[in-house]
């Protein structure tokens, strides 16, 4: 797993209970799980296909860094799956962990088109 992106929990960031709230968590994963997929495809344009269970473990809070992990997990023709881990940078509890995510290399038309696996 490599932590390559990290995030300060701001108070906009936060939900009713005053944690970081799930939906930017997640768009956080979402935009380092792309970039990720991108990098290791070598390939401009890839979109979310499928996330599997995501679960929430525990809390983030105002002022905590989290930090974004992503693994490689399977490699198809145009598309490639992650594992995603997120926790806090200073404990290393994890908050959240997502088994897979997968990504489409497309083209501009939105059709899936074959990839380079970086090496």
């Amino acid at each position: 797993m490599r932590f390559l992106t990290r995030k300060l929990v701001k108070p906009e960031d936060l939900n009713a209970n005053n944690t970081l709230f799930g939906g930017r968590l997640l768009a956080w994963v979402d935009e380092e799980a792309a970039i990720f997929a991108g990098i290791e495809t070598r390939h401009k344009r890839v979109v979310t296909k499928r996330i599997s269970e995501i679960d929430f473990i525990a809390p983030a809070r105002q002022g905590d860094i989290v930090e974004i992990g992503v693994r490689l997990k399977k490699v198809g023709i145009t598309s490639v799956t992650l594992e995603v881990q997120v926790r806090d940078l200073t404990s290393e509890q994890i908050i959240v962990e997502i088994d897979e995510m997968v990504f489409v290399c497309v083209d501009e038309g939105g059709k899936p088109v074959k990839h380079s696996l970086r090496k």
